[in-house]
């Protein structure tokens, strides 16, 4: 474990001593906490990994000619109201 310190600003440091004395956690504890959640909510912005698309899957035929499947594809899927 690396030991290590940290400048916070008055207001941040007494609700981090709140929420460590209500939890009865110790300040450190709090931090590695908030740490590990903004490590989780905010992964690495570039991963070493060269990302790429799905395979894709065959479906099957369509079921439909092409003139049918053109009409399909522009028939609106819910009527919208004039007010």
């Amino acid at each position: 474990m690396i030991k290590t310190q940290v400048q916070l600003p008055d207001e941040l440091y007494k609700e981090a001593k709140r929420i460590a004395r209500e939890r009865e956690l110790s300040l450190a504890e709090v931090m590695r906490r908030g740490i590990e959640y903004m490590a989780h909510v905010y992964p690495p912005l570039h991963s070493k990994q060269k990302w790429s698309p799905p395979t894709p899957q065959h479906l099957g035929n369509f079921l439909t000619s092409s003139d049918e499947w053109r009409e399909l594809a522009n028939t609106p899927t819910h009527q919208t109201k004039n007010k």
